[in-house]
C-alpha cells in the first residue's frame, strides 16, 4: 500500500487522470489542496489579491509540470514548497509567522503517514475509523494482543517522522526570515 485514501480518490489517481486531461481530476486536486496553499499564503501575511496571484502561479506551475511529478503521493509537499517560494517572491509579503497552520500540518501528517511501512499505514488508517480490535485483527491478520504494541511502534515512528519534518520546516523558516 503506497498511499492512504483518507477521503475520495487517491492523489495518485487524481494526478494520473489530470495528466490525461480529466477536468474533474483537476477540480478535485484544487478542492483538496487549495486550503493548503491559502494557509501558507496567510502564514506569509499576503493580502487577498497577492495570495490569489500566488495560488494562480502555483496551479499554473503544476499544470505545466504535472507530467514531471515523479511521486504523486508527495504532491502536498511539492505544492507547499512551491507556494512558500512563490510567497517569498510576492511583492507585498510580510514576514511569515513561525507556526504551521492547520492545512499545512494536515498535509505534513499525510506525507509522514506515507513514509511509514505499508503495515503501519494500514493499521493507522484502520485506527482512524476506530473499529473493534477483532476487526483490526481480522483485517490485518495479526493477533489481537499484538495490536497495542504494533500501534505504539507505528505511532512512535510517525511521531519521529513528523517531528523531523517540523524541525526541517522550522529551520527553513529561520533561514529564510533570519529569525
Amino acid at each position: 500500500m503506497n498511499e492512504i485514501r483518507l477521503a475520495g480518490p487517491s492523489v495518485t489517481d487524481l494526478v494520473t487522470r489530470a495528466r490525461n486531461g480529466d477536468q474533474q481530476a483537476w477540480d478535485a486536486l484544487v478542492e483538496r489542496y487549495a486550503p493548503l496553499i491559502w494557509s501558507i499564503c496567510r502564514g506569509h501575511r499576503l493580502a487577498d489579491a497577492d495570495a490569489g496571484d500566488v495560488a494562480r502561479r502555483v496551479w499554473l506551475q503544476l499544470v505545466r509540470h504535472v507530467d514531471q511529478v515523479r511521486d504523486p503521493a508527495a504532491l502536498a509537499g511539492w505544492l507547499a514548497t512551491t507556494t512558500r517560494r512563490e510567497c517569498l517572491r510576492a511583492p507585498h509579503a510580510l514576514p511569515a509567522e513561525p507556526e504551521l497552520f492547520a492545512a499545512e500540518r494536515h498535509a505534513a501528517l499525510r506525507e509522514a503517514l506515507l513514509t511509514l511501512p505499508p503495515r503501519c499505514q494500514e493499521l493507522i488508517a484502520l485506527l482512524i475509523q476506530d473499529p473493534p480490535d477483532a476487526r483490526i485483527s481480522a483485517t490485518l491478520g495479526i493477533p489481537v494482543g499484538d495490536i497495542g504494541p504494533t500501534r505504539r511502534r507505528c505511532l512512535d515512528q510517525l511521531r519521529r517522522v513528523r517531528n523531523d519534518h517540523y524541525e526541517t520546516i522550522k529551520n527553513n523558516h529561520y533561514q529564510t526570515t533570519g529569525m
